[in-house]
């Protein structure tokens, strides 16, 4: 009987969206209500408060009750927050689907990000260069922040391929080493006074609050995820890797190019998501991206990508950063510690690593059974 609810529970991610939709609706009963500010939107697109008058003629601020979780302003901050860890994971999965790990994304973010800031620094209205045309300081500090992330993923991937150490080891090394770089680059201070064009190109919000740049940048590299993944050769070497790197090595695949290919991809989704975070934020520090690592990790992991490779996709990676951030979202709403959250966070890891493996031990017994 092929109905259309045995068709979505067929797809390969109506788990992750059950998951969020039952998130949602346990976060929607029990965080309770809060008073919001009204406000009103004005012919030249600008918003202002709505006032209403008392008794008294006293003109006093509106007010209006909503739940904590499900409004919209509460909604958009969720889809930004999100969107940052999702580019970075979706290059995560690449790794991860070929066998790798790379616990340098956090550190790569925070160096890309500092260095991206010194350029648009220079180009701001307090720097040295401040007459120079805003797409040019803008195209500079983009190329400053995007280039050394790039560069850096790429020579995780080169020291992983020629010394042939396993990428935990150099990957850790790697993140240490990038951080310091960017403490000793910063001296630990801000840096901050960048062109307002580039801030008001990332900040582009419609409705309540809802950023559509770095919403948009999640969508686009979700999709080239996708298409990377699913529909090119190069996306069907990388789960060949991952899979079975002797396998694929004996069948005409150059592995240590694969890898090579993966890591990059991961340092340049750290640089795009450094890029997002100096437009939003508006400033930078040696300190930025601490502790993504874990997030991101587990955004992959929770969406699908099987630490012992083979087995991923960006959709679900994209998922499970959205499962991971409602999760520290409800922390917060629901008046829960902070404190927490890492805890919570690396228990899901651990359930989900626990699934993955009984999954694929259930799915090995099914295959030797019908094998007989």
């Amino acid at each position: 009987m092929r109905s259309p609810l045995r068709s979505i529970f067929r797809f390969e991610e109506s788990g992750l969206v059950l998951v969020i939709l039952a998130l949602g609706v346990l976060l929607t009963l029990f965080s309770g209500t809060v008073r919001l500010p009204v406000f009103e939107t004005l012919p030249d697109g600008t918003r202002q408060r709505v006032f209403v008058t008392d008794a008294q003629g006293a003109r006093t601020p509106a007010f209006e009750e909503k739940n904590k979780f499900l409004n919209a302003q509460n909604l958009a901050q969720l889809a930004k927050d999100t969107s940052f860890i999702a580019v970075m994971a979706v290059g995560m999965a690449l790794v991860i689907i070929a066998g790798g790990i790379d616990l340098s994304v956090g550190s790569i973010f925070a160096l890309a990000s500092v260095l991206g800031a010194m350029v648009l620094n220079h180009f701001g209205p307090t720097g040295a260069a401040a007459d120079t045309p805003a797409w040019l300081g803008i195209t500079l500090g983009a190329g400053a922040c995007l280039g050394p992330a790039a560069l850096c993923g790429l020579a995780n991937g080169g020291l992983i391929v020629a010394l042939r150490v396993h990428p935990f080891i150099i990957t850790l090394g790697a993140m240490a080493i990038l951080r310091g770089i960017a403490f000793v680059a910063t001296t630990g201070q801000s840096i901050g006074g960048f062109p307002p064009a580039f801030r008001e190109i990332v900040r582009f919000e419609v409705g309540n609050g809802l950023s559509v740049v770095p919403l948009a940048v999640m969508l686009l590299v979700m999709v080239v995820g996708w298409i990377h993944l699913s529909r090119l050769a190069a996306g069907r070497r990388i789960y060949a890797v991952g899979g079975n790197e002797l396998a694929a090595r004996f069948s005409g695949i150059r592995v240590e190019r694969v890898k090579l290919g993966v890591y990059l991809a991961s340092g340049l989704g750290a640089g795009v998501a450094a890029l997002l975070s100096l437009g939003y934020y508006g400033a930078a520090t040696s300190g930025d991206g601490q502790g993504y690592e874990l997030n991101v990790i587990a955004a992959a992991v929770v969406g699908g990508a099987s630490l012992t490779g083979g087995r991923g996709s960006a959709l679900g990676v994209v998922l499970g950063a959205l499962v991971i951030q409602m999760i520290n979202s409800g922390i917060i709403i629901l008046g829960i510690d902070q404190n927490y959250s890492q805890i919570i966070i690396g228990a899901v890891v651990i359930a989900a690593v626990v699934l993955d493996n009984v999954n694929t031990a259930l799915a090995k017994r099914r295959l030797a059974a019908s094998a007989r």
